[in-house]
């Protein structure tokens, strides 16, 4: 299943790409009107841009390429590469920190945001890695995006099981909770039964 059927995804995707465009229309206009240029040189370098010589154009700028988010990727990463052992997601992983539910996430959001979020964090989910299984995980881009498209679609978090948890991960959540964690109740859900 494709993060992109749902309506928050086919939003989300189109909020990237808008502001890929912005960041990389912004990137080629700083290069061509700022530029940085050596201490010793930067009056010529801007005499050079000013000019317009072919050599000062022959650089493009900065391409940002966004990647496609994929949900159903992002389940079995967030299984796999333990971030179930301390966020739950519907009712099934760890307590350590907040369950990351979709229906409880802002409506819409900014991806960027949620990094922010997970780099403030970064210390803590760390020092957590290294001590329940000796090593820090470490993610492409792509994968920590899959991850998000998981953490807010909620349509796939419903198909979300422990059968999906690795034994090696279900090990390291039992290492950080002391034992066998509980399981929670999915937040304040109404499957509109």
């Amino acid at each position: 299943m494709s993060y992109r059927r749902s309506g928050f995804g086919i939003g989300l995707n189109l909020a990237l790409a808008a502001a890929a465009t912005v960041i990389i229309a912004s990137a080629a206009w700083a290069h061509e009107e700022t530029q940085p240029a050596p201490a010793a040189g930067k009056a010529e370098a801007e005499r050079s841009v000013a000019a317009d010589e072919p050599e000062a154009r022959e650089h493009v700028g900065v391409r940002l390429v966004m990647p496609m988010m994929n949900s159903e990727r992002g389940m079995r990463l967030f299984a796999g590469m333990g971030c179930v052992a301390c966020h739950a997601v519907n009712g099934v992983g760890g307590h350590r920190a907040r369950n990351l539910d979709a229906h409880t996430m802002e409506p819409v959001m900014n991806p960027f945001d949620f990094f922010a979020k997970m780099w403030a964090m970064a210390p803590i989910m760390i020092e957590a890695q290294e001590e329940a299984a000796g090593h820090q995980f470490l993610f492409t881009g792509e994968e920590l995006a899959d991850i998000i498209a998981f953490v807010h679609d909620d349509e796939q978090q419903h198909e979300f099981t422990e059968a999906l948890i690795p034994p090696e991960i279900m090990k390291m959540m039992y290492h950080i909770h002391g034992g066998e964690p509980a399981h929670r109740e999915e937040l304040d859900h109404d499957h509109g039964d």
